[in-house]
Parts: C-alpha cells; sequence; structure tokens
C-alpha cells in the first residue's frame, strides 16, 4: 500500500566518502506501476529486476555517493530537434498509467531538483551542439517507479533529480550523441541513469501470456552482445542496424522505451555495458545494465 505521510527530503551535495573517478551509467527496465509490488507477487512486475534495482540502490548509496543524478524515461519526449530539462527545484509527480488500482496514484515519491545542476546540464548539451531548454515538469512513472524500487528510503538518495526527455524521434544516432554529450558529466560524479524496458509490446502481452514471444528472447539477447562486445564507433554502427532489423520492430512497435538505452551506451561511450539481469516474459524483457566500473574496495 501507498506511504501514508509524505518524507522530506535533504539536500546533500556533497559526500566525505570519495567519489568514483568517473561515474557508471545505468539503464533500468521499469515496467508499470505493478512493478513496485514485484515483491507481494503482484501481476505486472518482475521480482529478479525488483531485486537487482534493491541491490544497484545499495551500490549508488554506499559506493558511487553521486552529487546528482541525470535521468532519462522512456515517458518524456521533446521535439524532433530539441530536448527539454527539467529546471524545477520541486515537482509533483505525474501519474502518466491508466486503468490501475486506485492506491497506485496515491503512491508518493519525494524528490528535489536543483537548478544549478539543470543549467550545467543544458549548458553542456548547447556547447555540444544539441538544441535544449529548461523546463518546469513533474517526474512521470519511468523515473518515480524505479526509483522507489532502487531507493526504498527516500533518506537514501539526497541528490537532486534531473530528468531529461528524449528527442521527440526515433533516430538512434541522434539519442547516441546526446548520452556522448552529456558524458562530461560523470567526471563530476553526476550519475546518468536511462529508464525503459529492453523489449516492450504491450500489444502482444494477452496473446504471449505464459509464454515468450520468439522475438522478445532473440532481440533482447541481440541487444545485450550489441552492449557487451564492442565499444565507441563500432557499437554506435551496430546499434543504429540493430533498430532497424524486423525483430526490433517486434519488439518495439515505437521505439521510446529502447532509445534510453541509446543514451546510456552514448554517455559510456568506451566502455562496454554489462547486462546485469534479464528476464522475457511475454512480449518483454527486462534488462538492466551497467556500463563502466564501480570504485574499488
Amino acid at each position: 500500500m501507498p506511504d501514508e505521510k509524505p518524507v522530506s527530503v535533504t539536500l546533500e551535495t556533497g559526500s566525505e566518502v570519495p567519489a568514483v573517478n568517473r561515474t557508471p551509467v545505468y539503464f533500468f527496465s521499469h515496467g508499470g506501476p505493478t512493478f513496485m509490488y514485484s515483491d507481494r507477487d503482484e501481476d505486472g512486475g518482475d521480482l529478479g529486476a525488483f531485486k537487482m534495482l534493491r541491490k544497484i540502490g545499495k551500490e549508488i548509496v554506499e559506493k558511487i555517493r553521486p552529487k546528482a543524478v541525470v535521468v532519462f524515461s522512456a515517458h518524456w519526449q521533446g521535439s524532433r530537434d530539441q530536448v527539454e530539462v527539467n529546471t524545477a527545484e520541486m515537482t509533483d509527480l505525474i501519474y502518466d498509467f491508466y486503468g490501475f488500482p486506485s492506491f497506485m496514484y496515491k503512491e508518493n515519491y519525494p524528490n528535489v531538483g536543483s537548478k544549478t545542476i539543470a543549467q550545467r546540464v543544458l549548458d553542456q548539451l548547447q556547447s555540444s551542439g544539441i538544441k535544449a531548454k529548461g523546463v518546469s515538469r513533474g517526474l512521470d512513472h519511468g523515473v518515480w517507479t524505479p526509483f522507489k524500487i532502487t531507493f526504498p528510503h527516500f533518506q537514501d538518495l539526497k541528490v537532486p533529480i534531473i530528468q531529461v526527455s528524449l528527442f521527440g524521434t526515433d533516430n538512434p544516432n541522434q539519442h547516441f550523441a546526446l548520452g556522448k554529450a552529456l558524458a562530461p558529466l560523470r567526471d563530476e560524479n553526476i550519475l546518468i541513469i536511462g529508464s525503459g524496458m529492453t523489449v516492450h509490446n504491450l500489444r502482444e502481452m494477452g496473446y504471449y501470456r505464459g509464454s515468450v514471444a520468439p522475438y522478445a528472447k532473440k532481440f533482447d539477447d541481440m541487444l545485450a552482445r550489441a552492449l557487451s562486445s564492442e565499444v565507441g564507433r563500432v557499437r554506435e554502427d551496430a546499434m543504429a542496424n540493430l533498430i532497424k532489423t524486423d525483430d526490433a520492430h517486434k519488439s518495439h512497435p515505437t521505439k521510446e522505451h529502447l532509445l534510453p538505452i541509446y543514451i546510456a551506451a552514448g554517455a559510456a561511450y568506451s566502455e562496454k555495458g554489462e547486462r546485469l539481469y534479464t528476464n522475457q516474459t511475454s512480449s518483454l524483457a527486462w534488462g538492466v545494465y551497467r556500463f563502466g566500473s564501480l570504485k574499488s574496495d
């Protein structure tokens, strides 16, 4: 059930714990709001992905200790040639899902933004030749649903969350470049996270209920090979070709849930991706990735 009272968040932009030299980059599969209740056998979630996000949350809080998080969700698209950056310091949640039990629309996730970090993101994008503008917007469920799992205690992540939109296109190279433009933020102890699904075909979930769509496993594994076996321009070209395949079109009839992983791969241009978890269910796949290394103990 939802938390009965909002919990205040204390903003911290520094830490006594040394940061990693360069933060890793993550990609989360976020599902729908039922994902939040995967540990209660709620239909529509994935317990393995739930447990992996909990594990990742622990490593982010204890090992990485970022000063801010920049996140891209499948549920916010800008225009064809311009992205948007949330500059608001206090925002409401967006309940951008339909037909679910009423208590899911009462969930809360206290969070804070930062005009300073948002402006840093805008400056970095614009200096890289990417058009971007600041807007005031709430966090959509592609952010707050997985974050409620990853950071179950609101006091865990005491840093600003800055959401950035996708482009309003399916262009893979455009999104790869978007991630690449923000890669320097990783040297400033800013964490970059993409949130989508590695396979997302809602239209055929009923048809494949109780089984796995043939294209789901095939594409999920093809994506893993492209992300983990190559880096740099070779990976960029491989992923640009991958999105054109028949299995990609079947796995993602619309591409917004796939493109955040292109951004993540661009932000980790010279680093291989590691698939930390996946599971194919029906016409979905729950891939979770980390690019780059954690700080050595």
